[in-house]
């Protein structure tokens, strides 16, 4: 079993709408990460993979970034562990929080926030820091 849900046929139905999609794409010395343009879902497939196993364009390989035209409306956030109040555990190199930093700045603001999780991933507290930024919605599966 995956740690986090894997949002392949999330990326297809964001296509299959017409819609445009952006993928992380982490810089592997930094904390720097940014959100660059994907062209069709069927190209996730073809994407190198981090030491996370997760679906990025090399370091070598330039597109558009979100923030550079008009922002994002959503981000879909990646996560180990989530509680009710929206905080967020992530793999503790601050990707995301500094993303939506740079997002605050940007003229169209934060995007909305969901985070996809499974319910093991729901905890009663999660740690936090000053600079880590709730996410606006928690979606998992309740039985």
């Amino acid at each position: 079993m995956h740690d986090e849900v894997q949002t392949e046929e999330i990326i297809e139905d964001i296509f299959q709408k017409g819609k445009v999609c952006f993928i992380p794409k982490y810089q592997k010395k930094s904390h720097h990460m940014d959100m660059v343009k994907l062209t069709a879902a069927s190209e996730i497939h073809a994407l190198p993979l981090t030491s996370w196993n997760i679906p990025q364009p090399s370091e070598e390989e330039h597109r558009e970034e979100a923030l550079d035209t008009g922002g994002l409306d959503l981000i879909l956030m990646p996560g180990l562990g989530f509680d009710k109040h929206g905080n967020r555990l992530g793999r503790g190199k601050g990707y995301y929080d500094t993303y939506l930093g740079r997002c605050m700045n940007h003229p169209k603001g934060k995007p909305y926030t969901i985070a996809v999780a499974f319910k093991e991933q729901i905890c009663d507290a999660i740690p936090v820091a000053d600079n880590d930024i709730q996410v606006d919605e928690i979606l998992y599966e309740f039985k």
